[in-house]
């Protein structure tokens, strides 16, 4: 009897492990998917991520913003967001911690008037400040050269303003002053629109990302993709208010991954 007892706990031992073994396979080669799909999506962004360039193209996007409130010669809206990440560990942890307390990336994108990324930069930590990012960046260098002639781009006022760079008045102390904010801000919605379309149709991007840093830049920036893909395909917008949308977060959550890293022949995990 002990014997027979003592081989039943030993099976079941052997089955517990084995369907462990069989899930850690499964969560490896879903991060591994993941990562390799985001990588594939990020070679092809210039295709689908782009400021305007052409004088046919600005003259075009400053139509658009002009539409919005008759805000001229804009050409995009640009500000940041936060994609919460787990910690990362390290001496340089605390940098990715933000305002709020979190860990996250803070990613600065520019939004053209229907919503599109037109520009994005998504390597920051948590703590930098949105005009510490500007600053660094590839987009002002191009502004500051004249690649975008007299066309200029409109932000809040967590940015300085500039010839090339509108923000609000902090007090509208005269009718013009109010009306120019006014205007300012309805155009520069756009980007926070845009945000909130991103964030509905990727949950993930709400939820959290918990894989390592490199691996949380690609999906990122393979979202903003998809979403132009999305914008393009006149696929229709995730609604507002979802029922069920926390319940979906959770089931949607992107598992605990390894390490994994790029070899010279593709994706494999390390």
């Amino acid at each position: 009897m002990r014997t027979n007892e003592n081989e039943r706990q030993a099976e079941g031992s052997l089955n517990e492990s084995a369907q462990l073994n069989s899930q850690d396979r499964c969560v490896s080669s879903v991060c591994r998917i993941i990562r390799c799909v985001s990588l594939a999506l990020t070679q092809v962004r210039q295709r689908f991520i782009s400021m305007p360039k052409t004088q046919d193209e600005l003259h075009a996007a400053s139509r658009d913003f002009y539409a919005i409130a008759k805000f001229p010669r804009t050409i995009g809206a640009i500000d940041c967001t936060h994609i919460k990440i787990q910690s990362p560990g390290g001496n340089q942890a605390e940098n990715y911690r933000n305002r709020k307390s979190w860990f996250s990336l803070n990613v600065q994108t520019v939004s053209s008037a229907d919503l599109k990324v037109l520009n994005i930069v998504a390597r920051w930590p948590g703590a930098s400040h949105d005009q510490h990012i500007f600053n660094n960046s590839t987009l002002k260098m191009q502004f500051e050269r004249g690649d975008f002639g007299h066309f200029i781009i409109v932000g809040d006022s967590g940015y300085r303003n500039t010839k090339y760079l509108a923000t609000p008045f902090l007090r509208g102390e005269t009718s013009a002053e109010t009306l120019y904010n006014e205007s300012q801000i309805r155009t520069r919605n756009v980007v926070e629109r845009s945000y909130g379309v991103l964030k509905r149709r990727f949950p993930v991007l709400s939820l959290g990302i918990r894989v390592k840093i490199s691996t949380v830049q690609l999906i990122i920036v393979a979202c903003a993709v998809l979403q132009n893909i999305a914008i393009d395909a006149k696929e229709v917008e995730p609604p507002a208010e979802i029922e069920g949308f926390d319940e979906m977060l959770a089931a949607t959550a992107v598992p605990d991954c390894p390490n994994m890293e790029r070899s010279a022949t593709g994706c494999q995990i390390g």
